[in-house]
């Protein structure tokens, strides 16, 4: 690993070193929610700004808005990277431009709302700030993210910008908006200096409006797994992101933004005493917990995923405050394109591999096809989730809003078919966990 990507990657960020170690310690600074002693109840606005899929596969599938893809009739564009490279910008731009007009509104975030949570997390990627190495992404953005603060502050919500994706993908998921299937971001020391300056721009736009926007995400699941480089460019990156945080573009005046990192698929243990108080204020971490992308995980009885669930409550105790920052009702990877378009399921045994559990059939699509008995269990592995989440961590936000076709995992289908309540704190099963 070239030595420079173990100092700091601009001269704005080390001057924010140098005020971090003589004024962070002494100036807690005052978020725009009382983390830490009120719960973060949320939900992500996936498939908006990032055409992305899923968390899990590194391999490249549409699942929140499959008709996008199947529209192009060109079974060869799987992602936003494609979505761009394999056609014609002026074909490109008026679907996307439909599609950031209508899937998301302002009637989502006051359905959001009334409903009773608090927060919004909303990915977006980096080509939507700079496309400067001459990727083929579809720009244009950026006024939805505009869009997204007004309407949150309209209806008292605090949105959280995660930067989904970053220069050379920092996991090689299709949710990075890349075509590769493992990350080069660490690789490249402009990858990184790209990213920085990306997360100084949003810094910088939201530094005095942390009542709206109280928290940045300046990097979703960087692959921590994938070696020592990675986990020490990763950690690099986190200190530098404080400081690009903190005082944006070298400002003098100390934001109140709150710095979510994520755990890049490390144990929790891997990271105590990383960022704590006194010397650094403000900072969450962010953990995502699925129960579908292994053959072990979607084996799993009923019963199985509520006891694995109820048994969060437990091991999720940490130095920072910690967000479960994705998770889902849906216990199978059953949903269309969830594993890859064209790939199939590893609960019915069509994912290559894979061993037959059960038939997806009544477990994903419309909520109509689903037994009440189905429902019922949504209900409690929901619950159980909030239980242990809110007993062990700082709170939870779902993944996702809305899908076109998988409305086990959405928290919009879940409001009007009853397996999610229209009051997060009105439960059914309190004593599910115990």
């Amino acid at each position: 690993m070239p030595f420079s990507l173990y100092i700091l990657t601009s001269i704005s960020a080390l001057l924010c070193a140098i005020s971090l170690q003589i004024v962070i310690a002494d100036n807690p600074i005052n978020p725009g929610f009382p983390y830490g002693s009120e719960k973060v109840r949320g939900v992500n606005l996936g498939g908006w700004l990032v055409l992305e899929a899923s968390y899990a596969l590194r391999t490249l599938q549409p699942w929140i808005t499959p008709s996008i893809f199947d529209n192009t009739g060109n079974p060869n564009i799987v992602d936003e990277y494609t979505f761009g490279q394999m056609q014609n910008h002026a074909t490109a731009l008026p679907v996307l431009q439909n599609h950031w007009n209508t899937w998301i509104t302002e009637s989502d975030f006051e359905a959001i709302a009334a409903a009773g949570l608090n927060h919004v997390r909303l990915p977006i990627g980096f080509w939507a700030f700079d496309v400067s190495g001459g990727e083929p992404y579809i720009q244009g953005q950026l006024p939805y993210l505009q869009n997204a603060i007004t309407w949150a502050g309209n209806h008292g919500l605090k949105l959280i910008i995660d930067l989904h994706g970053a220069p050379g993908s920092q996991n090689g998921f299709d949710n990075s908006g890349q075509r590769l299937s493992f990350p080069t971001w660490q690789e490249n020391e402009s990858n990184i200096q790209r990213t920085d300056a990306i997360i100084m721009t949003i810094a910088n736009m939201v530094k005095d409006n942390t009542n709206v926007v109280p928290i940045i995400a300046p990097l979703n699941e960087p692959a921590g797994y994938d070696g020592s480089q990675m986990l020490d460019v990763v950690t690099q990156y986190w200190y530098d992101s404080y400081g690009n945080i903190r005082f944006p573009f070298g400002s003098s005046q100390e934001s109140n933004t709150v710095v979510l990192l994520h755990d890049a698929f490390q144990p929790l243990s891997f990271w105590n005493g990383f960022q704590t108080p006194p010397q650094w204020q403000g900072v969450a971490m962010d953990t995502h917990i699925y129960q579908m992308f292994s053959q072990d995980l979607v084996s799993q009885t009923d019963a199985q995923h509520i006891q694995t669930a109820c048994d969060y409550q437990n091991s999720l105790a940490f130095d920072l405050w910690l967000i479960v920052g994705e998770w889902t009702p849906a216990q199978t990877d059953c949903a269309t394109y969830l594993n890859g378009r064209g790939i199939g399921a590893r609960y019915d045994g069509s994912f290559p591999g894979s061993t037959f559990v059960g038939s997806c059939t009544g477990l994903t699509g419309s909520a109509s096809t689903f037994s009440s008995t189905f429902k019922t269990f949504l209900r409690q592995y929901w619950e159980a989730q909030v239980i242990a989440f809110e007993r062990g961590g700082s709170g939870w936000i779902q993944w996702t809003w809305k899908a076109e076709n998988a409305d086990e995992w959405t928290y919009q289908a879940g409001l009007a078919n009853g397996w999610i309540p229209q009051d997060p704190t009105d439960l059914m099963f309190p004593d599910i966990c115990g």
